[in-house]
């Protein structure tokens, strides 16, 4: 990769995060779909990874914010799911 392509790239402000949890897993999903077709030029392929790893913090910070809620609301304990 060239000096220029690198600074470019470098330079190129953040996507945001997405508004909720469900659209950062649609889109995790596409970008892996994506990243397992082999189809992506190497450059690509490194901002799409990094911006994977984003996405998987997010949606870990989301559930765990969740789950923190959930041991309040259960008076400190996590009870197991008994969904049907």
């Amino acid at each position: 990769m060239s000096k220029a392509a690198k600074t470019e790239l470098a330079d190129a402000p953040p996507a945001p995060l997405p508004a909720t949890y469900e659209a950062a897993m649609a889109e995790l999903e596409s970008l892996v779909g994506q990243l397992e077709s082999g189809q992506m030029p190497l450059d690509q392929l490194l901002s799409g990874y990094q911006r994977g790893a984003v996405l998987l913090a997010f949606c870990r910070d989301k559930l765990k914010a969740v789950e923190d809620q959930i041991q309040v609301l259960d008076g400190g304990q996590l009870k197991p799911w008994g969904g049907a």
